[in-house]
């Protein structure tokens, strides 16, 4: 285990500052400098997508322990629209949250909706609105300035996304439009001390994601994420190809892996060396009835929980385990009342972001294998 320098305590934070205070192998623990505040890493991000973590006040989420928010850039866009919202203000103060946001660039919702998608050439992708049908155009220029608007910490390069198993040929072309559409968001117009950050593709090619990789370090973004690995590949080739790829970003930048949520995905980035990892699971799987564990995924829809007394799980401390039964959230869910779904979604963020601050705490004690070991035996 390594340690390094810490940040001065009661500084300002510089934006786009980022210090690796200890590491463990390859795991790292840090802290990212925004404009809204630091940021210690390895970091879950819960995910906000229309200005809000669903069903969930600010203060809330906040209380759990996230320190950093997601936003829908698509989405935003569209309802109620980025030049309402910086008129507004700009998101943070739309939302409530006084600390960062991180907003995507829309390239993974333009893409994964393939249905809605009319014509992808080099300047950009016309798509129809997921809302009423209408034809949109989407270019780097246009991503970046709805992210200006926004106002958020930490904005993202519009990229190319894939579909896992495509042809080579045609994951050839999203890597080279990825780093063309890159190079002209580099120095695009930001908000105040906002960073951008660059996006490697290149699927689990070996050859294509290290051409990627190295044309988007190339650029010198503020950080830089791992894209294009969370969208239906096989887990054992997403991770190696994690392990690997994550050695050539550069070392004192920030590196996100985008999309992954679940306790063993997230372990493993952490070991690969990656920083920032964002998921919908958490409230997703809440809206399902269902609770992440250290027994694995309960759903309380089932009958086997109708008189459990125990709480979701015995080691959690959120609102939802420090007073309330199985049996009772079981009833709620069963009934579709809205507070299990709250509560739910309170249990299974505060589950990824304590096992996340769990994985930093175990870097700087130079345990991390020990810990990653202890957490997933647990596990069915």
């Amino acid at each position: 285990m390594t340690e390094f320098l810490q940040p001065v305590p009661g500084t300002e934070p510089v934006p786009g500052t980022f210090v690796t205070t200890a590491t463990d192998g390859a795991a790292r623990a840090g802290v990212l400098s925004t404009a809204h505040g630091f940021v210690e890493t390895p970091v879950f991000m819960p995910v906000g997508t229309k200005a809000t973590v669903k069903t969930l006040h600010p203060d809330e989420v906040r209380d759990l322990g996230a320190q950093i928010l997601l936003g829908n850039t698509y989405h935003l866009h569209f309802r109620p629209g980025a030049e309402l919202i910086r008129d507004l203000g700009g998101l943070h103060r739309f939302m409530g949250w006084d600390a960062p946001i991180l907003t995507d660039s829309g390239g993974f919702q333009v893409f994964s909706l393939r249905d809605t998608i009319a014509k992808v050439d080099d300047d950009g992708v016309t798509f129809n609105s997921v809302y009423d049908g209408t034809a949109t155009r989407f270019t780097p220029e246009l991503a970046a300035e709805i992210q200006r608007d926004l106002g958020s910490d930490i904005a993202m390069c519009l990229d190319q996304v894939p579909a896992a198993g495509v042809s080579r040929r045609s994951l050839e072309d999203a890597v080279r439009r990825t780093t063309e559409w890159a190079r002209r968001q580099r120095n695009a117009p930001r908000a105040d001390g906002q960073l951008r950050f660059g996006i490697a593709q290149g699927g689990t090619d070996p050859e294509l994601r290290r051409r990627s990789t190295e044309e988007i370090v190339e650029l010198d973004f503020d950080g830089n994420a791992i894209g294009g690995l969370a969208i239906g590949e096989d887990r054992g080739a997403t991770f190696e190809t994690t392990d690997w790829s994550a050695q050539l970003l550069p070392a004192d930048k920030p590196r996100y892996f985008m999309g992954i949520g679940d306790p063993l995905g997230i372990l493993e980035v952490i070991e690969a060396g990656i920083d920032m990892f964002d998921c919908v699971l958490p409230t997703r799987t809440a809206r399902t009835g269902s609770a992440l564990t250290n027994e694995g995924r309960l759903n309380l829809r089932n009958a086997q929980y109708a008189r459990d007394e125990r709480p979701l799980d015995e080691t959690c401390d959120c609102p939802a385990c420090t007073r309330f039964t199985r049996a009772y959230i079981r009833h709620l869910v069963n009934q579709n009342e809205l507070f299990g779904l709250r509560l739910l979604s309170l249990h299974n963020l505060r589950f990824l972001i304590e096992l996340t601050r769990g994985a930093r705490d175990a870097i700087l004690a130079g345990s991390f294998a020990d810990y990653k070991r202890t957490r997933l035996e647990r596990l069915p």
